[in-house]
Order: structure tokens, then C-alpha cells, then sequence
């Protein structure tokens, strides 16, 4: 059974990734916040199954005008963001950060290729920036990996 500070850490996760939502928002008008009908609309778009709903985080739309409309048009310009944030101080940021990752946020990112992005977001005052890398960006970064299994009984 989950403990007590299981569950703190997950609430304080999902504050930290609401901020990040909520700077990246502030950054840069081409990220959009999906809303549920939205991201049935883009995974019926991209052919995406629905076990991948939750494998990404906002999109990103070159020149958008962030008003949460996605049209057929947009379907060359759009990039699925899985957002991976931290209040850690990273005056270099991506490097330095640690995060976990699903399996398939990896396996929708090695089917969407360039159309798929891992957002690194640091919250700290003092290195308050993200970056965007792809999956083969990524890979070429990391140091160490490892697998871990979560499992409910």
C-alpha cells in the first residue's frame, strides 16, 4: 500500500508541474495546454492509440496563436511535449537533471520521432529556464539509465 509521503510527493509533483505549465505558457505563446477534447482530436489526428494519452503534456505549434483551436492545418507544425520539471538549480539546464520516464513516453516519442519533444524545465529563481530536446538529443545526453518496475497488486 502506497504510504502517506508517497502520495505528498506525487501532489507536490503535480504543483511543480502545474507551474511549469503555467511558465512555459507565460514564455512562449507556440505551447498550448490541450483540453480533453483536444487530445482526442490530436491523437485521431496522428493515429496515436489511447493507451498514449497521458504520454504527453502540452504541444507545441510554430507561430500559434494560443487559443487552444487546432485545425488540420496545423498538423505539419505540431510537437507533442512531455513536460519533466524540477525546482533544482540548473544553471545549465538540461544537464544535471534527473527524471523519470514512462515506457511510453519513450514509445511515442520513437514513433512521432522530431514530432515528439522531452521539456526540461527548471523552476529555481536563479536558473528559471527550459530546453527542448527529442528523443536522439536526449539519448546522446544521458549519463546513466536505469529501469525500475512500479507494480499494483
Amino acid at each position: 500500500m502506497a504510504s502517506d509521503k508517497s502520495y505528498t510527493i506525487t501532489r507536490n509533483n503535480n504543483v511543480t508541474e502545474k507551474e511549469a505549465v503555467a511558465y512555459l505558457l507565460s514564455q512562449d505563446s507556440d505551447f498550448i495546454l490541450p483540453d480533453t477534447e483536444s487530445r482526442k482530436r490530436l491523437m485521431e489526428m496522428f493515429n496515436i492509440d489511447s493507451k498514449f494519452s497521458r504520454a504527453f503534456d502540452l504541444i507545441y505549434i510554430k507561430d500559434s496563436d494560443n487559443n487552444n483551436s487546432i485545425t488540420v492545418d496545423d498538423v505539419d507544425k505540431i510537437i507533442f511535449i512531455e513536460l519533466k520539471t524540477t525546482k533544482k538549480f540548473l544553471p545549465n539546464n538540461p544537464s544535471g537533471f534527473f527524471f523519470g520516464a514512462t515506457k511510453n513516453e519513450f514509445d511515442l516519442a520513437e514513433m512521432l520521432e522530431e514530432k515528439y519533444k522531452f521539456c526540461f524545465v527548471c523552476l529555481h529563481p536563479n536558473s528559471l529556464s527550459y530546453s527542448l530536446l527529442t528523443t536522439k538529443e536526449l539519448e546522446s545526453k544521458i549519463k546513466t539509465k536505469r529501469i525500475q518496475y512500479q507494480i499494483n497488486l
